[in-house]
């Protein structure tokens, strides 16, 4: 079901006229799922609340990852109003059967906030695979945590609807680890003056959308659940779950 524009303004315009006020970011959560990509066999469930104090939680579960090895992480997106997406295997632009980082980035966009374990999260740190979060031996991924309202970038609750996330690595030959085998050194990466890196490690694994803009969309292949009484008098909010870029600040641990 689509809850659209004018749904949202008069819900607006009925708060308004009662005389209720609600703080610049009231508690607003999105739950989405990241389906896989690149055959990666990943999945994962997000999920992103707003605070009233500025700060965003993020909390990402997922299955089916290449085990014992980080996993890069981002958000991606826009403050201006231009719509990414997650992007389409038409991305493919070599033929090789993969979206790879250099393919996906015009669809999904630049790395708006690195979503890092620790330590920085802004788009300096999205090359840190250190701090990024690792799949367990059974291949299940485990995220979660709270980004100050002074570590994000200008406007980012403010354009939730323009935002999404994608996760990186992925082991395409079936052999439980990032190597050369399968696809090659990573273009992306020896672009950036590394060399060396897997092209397995570097290709986005999962992505995933909640909804277009202007509205809160469920049923149409990625779980969508939005929760706050207080939503349709702001206006709503619409995630774009996307894509990321990465590439290790020191060399990744990968057998070729």
């Amino acid at each position: 079901m689509r809850l659209r524009r004018t749904t949202f303004a008069l819900a607006a315009a009925a708060t308004l006229s009662l005389g209720t006020t609600l703080p610049a970011h009231a508690d607003r959560t999105v739950r989405f799922t990241l389906d896989e990509l690149n055959q990666s066999g990943s999945h994962a469930t997000a999920t992103l609340t707003s605070r009233d104090d500025g700060s965003l939680h993020v909390k990402i579960t997922g299955s089916g990852f290449t085990p014992k090895s980080p996993h890069a992480q981002h958000i991606h997106g826009s403050t201006s109003g231009h719509m990414f997406t997650c992007p389409p295997a038409s991305a493919d632009k070599n033929g090789d059967g993969q979206v790879s980082t250099e393919e996906g980035l015009p669809q999904y966009g630049d790395v708006f906030v690195s979503l890092t374990t620790k330590g920085d999260t802004s788009k300096a740190s999205g090359l840190a695979v250190d701090r990024m979060p690792v799949a367990d031996a059974d291949g299940n991924l485990s995220y979660e945590r709270t980004i100050a309202a002074s570590a994000l970038p200008a406007g980012t609750l403010d354009n939730l609807q323009h935002l999404h996330i994608v996760q990186h690595g992925l082991d395409a030959n079936g052999n439980g680890k990032y190597d050369a085998a399968a696809l090659g050194e990573s273009v992306f990466a020896r672009s950036l003056g590394v060399k060396g890196i897997p092209e397995e490690a570097t290709n986005p694994a999962t992505c995933g959308e909640v909804a277009a803009m202007g509205g809160v969309e469920t049923g149409t292949g990625s779980t969508a659940g939005v929760e706050h009484a207080g939503l349709l008098a702001l206006g709503g909010i619409a995630l774009l779950g996307g894509a990321t870029a990465f590439l290790a600040r020191r060399r990744i641990r990968v057998e070729a």
